[in-house]
């Protein structure tokens, strides 16, 4: 296993479905990240923006992990916060260390653009992805809640 890390660009819109089917399948929710699937300049557009990053892990070109991540710029500091929306890595590459390699990869990214931190949010629940996150950072106990804007 040769694991390389790679951000991607405008251009890498295979790559990008492939990610998305690494997260249909990671998450058992391949409706979510397959049957509303946005169209190529949608996809390019959000690559090319500075606000979207997205990381992959590959494994002889085949994409076997990655990360979606959100830059937020803050308002009462010029920093900003780097926000994991999205990580997950194909069941048969876990416990290789490719979440951290995908987080190790964004913190060069986040200091380029400013950050003073990256953060993420796991599920009550989810041991594996708890006890990454506590390795690799400090952890805060809050709650979240999604308001509908309809």
């Amino acid at each position: 296993m040769n694991i390389e890390y790679k951000r991607l660009v405008y251009s890498d819109l295979d790559l990008m479905n492939d990610l998305l089917d690494c997260f249909g399948t990671a998450f058992e929710q391949p409706e979510t990240y397959g049957d509303a699937r946005p169209d190529s300049e949608y996809i390019e557009s959000l690559l090319k923006g500075d606000t979207f990053i997205a990381l992959v892990a590959l494994d002889d070109s085949k994409v076997v992990g990655g990360l979606a991540a959100y830059e937020l710029k803050k308002f009462e500091q010029k920093r900003s916060e780097i926000y994991i929306y999205d990580l997950a890595v194909d069941e048969n590459y876990r416990r290789n260390g490719i979440a951290t390699g995908l987080i190790e990869n964004l913190k060069p990214i986040a200091r380029e653009k400013g950050a003073w931190v990256i953060y993420v949010q796991a599920d009550y629940g989810d041991a594996p992805a708890v006890s990454l996150y506590t390795k690799l950072g400090e952890r805060e106990d809050v709650l979240h809640f999604d308001i509908p804007v309809t």
